[in-house]
């Protein structure tokens, strides 16, 4: 009787001829294909791309040893990195488990062989391996983003999610405060984009890239002939986002002189183009963003104090990157497959000792340096995988936050050490607990605890 075509490809390399038979009938969901060497295992994964592999490392002509099965591993994992190779053996089974895990394997299963669990592992492995495929599908459609373009896990950006979702249906002033690079236009594209305004336009202007004497004409436009070389009307930003949104990046960078025409704006809601009389209403949304400490800068008169409680009706503290554990592999991921489709096709992912230096790193450019590292290394790199040695990172720590008394410093610690680890291992249960040194039920008790999610 032939197997149905449609069902999911299960490959099972195993030199134990009644093994073989035995997971095949244990495997009737699946349409089962069975290898006993390594040259046809890589050949079965060529044609017929499975989706789950099922490895014994002790191949001929090792089947007491292990060298044959990592061999074999290493090149599954290099041909097709997204298949879920889930290694079994009986052959130093801790050390085996570690190297697998470290060489991209999904699970490790020690021998002798349990169907039944076996098989659960199996069917995860399926599942996992469906829910990234979908996902790289959103992702292919421009879908997968959280909030229009912000891609995160953690959850303090997800935090600053709900607040954004919050804010935009009002119709006050935002001001989203952040380093250089933690996507603040994204955030302010999305205040935008989940308001009552969105069919208006997003109009963005970065206050600092604009010279003093042409911020005042590119914000409020001017009439023809007010100046030297005005030969014609120009309208200004503000005026640009009528029933829209003006998001002024780096507001703090605006002048004195400039921050009381803004103000009185912001008061009356009309404005007068240089060199013109007629004033002009204008019903326009301000959201504003800036890496500087304004309140130092209220405190030595270099921003006005009243311009800033009209701008900060609702602020938004964004985190950096080094504060959203996870984040930056989750970010990175994403960045390879973007790029790699545009610009180098053959590169399919991240090794695991980029994966690990990314995660170590603290990225004082935050999002922004991570992607301009990324689109680097995807251009230069000659392989399928980028390692390590094509993001040219230095080492570095990261500082761990001050807290109150121990418990807490050991909740920050973990939290930390579990988003990282679940990030590290594409959310697999195993193999996150396997970093973390911990078991797999320990794992699935300190989530419950800490009320944290796959």
């Amino acid at each position: 009787m032939s197997e149905p075509n449609d069902l999911p490809v299960l490959l099972i390399v195993e030199d134990d001829e009644g093994l073989q038979r035995q997971l095949k009938w244990a495997y009737d969901g699946y349409r089962v294909v069975v290898a006993g060497d390594r040259v046809s295992a890589i050949e079965a994964l060529r044609v017929h791309e499975p989706a789950v592999v099922t490895l014994d490392l002790g191949l001929p002509p090792d089947p007491d040893g292990t060298e044959e099965g990592f061999a074999t591993l290493t090149e599954m994992v290099r041909l097709k990195p997204d298949t879920k190779v889930i290694v079994a053996s009986g052959h130093g089974a801790r050390e085996s488990a570690l190297k697998a895990i470290a060489c991209g394997a999904y699970d490790f299963y020690r021998k002798p062989v349990d169907i039944d669990e076996l098989g659960l592992i199996v069917a995860r492995a399926f599942h996992l391996h469906d829910i990234e495929t979908e996902n790289r599908r959103f992702e292919a459609d421009g879908e997968t983003a959280v909030l229009g373009s912000m891609i995160s896990a953690a959850p303090e950006m997800l935090k600053v999610a709900k607040t954004i979702e919050r804010v935009a249906t009002a119709s006050v002033s935002v001001m989203l405060l952040g380093a250089s690079g933690t996507g603040k236009e994204l955030l302010a594209r999305a205040v935008h984009e989940q308001s009552a305004r969105s069919g208006g336009a997003f109009v963005a202007i970065n206050c600092a890239a604009i010279p003093e004497n042409l911020l005042e004409s590119e914000l409020f436009g001017y009439e023809r002939g007010a100046f030297t070389g005005a030969v014609k009307m120009n309208v200004g930003k503000i005026e640009l986002a009528e029933g829209g949104t003006l998001f002024l990046d780096e507001v703090g960078d605006i002048p004195l002189a400039l921050q009381v025409k803004l103000l009185r704006f912001l008061q009356e809601r009309v404005i007068e183009r240089i060199g013109g009389r007629q004033p002009i209403p204008v019903d326009t949304r301000i959201v504003c963003a800036t890496h500087q400490n304004l309140e130092v800068m209220i405190a030595t008169g270099g921003f006005r104090e009243d311009l800033y409680y009209r701008l900060a009706e609702v602020v938004v503290k964004i985190p950096s990157l080094a504060e959203r554990a996870g984040d930056s592999v989750l970010l990175a991921r994403h960045f390879v497959n973007v790029f790699a489709r545009e610009m180098n096709p053959k590169v399919q992912g991240l090794a695991p000792d980029a994966i690990a230096t990314i995660d170590a790193y603290s990225w004082p450019g935050n999002v922004r340096e991570l992607e301009n590292r990324i689109k680097r290394a995807v251009i230069m790199t000659d392989g399928k995988m980028i390692g390590a040695d094509d993001l040219d990172l230095p080492c570095g720590t990261d500082e761990v936050p001050p807290t109150i008394n121990l418990r807490a410093a050991r909740e920050v610690a973990d939290r930390r050490a579990i988003r990282q680890a679940m990030s590290r291992t594409e959310n697999n249960i195993s193999g996150a607990a396997k970093l973390l040194g911990i078991s797999r039920p320990t794992l699935y008790d300190l989530l419950k605890q800490y009320r944290l999610q796959a």
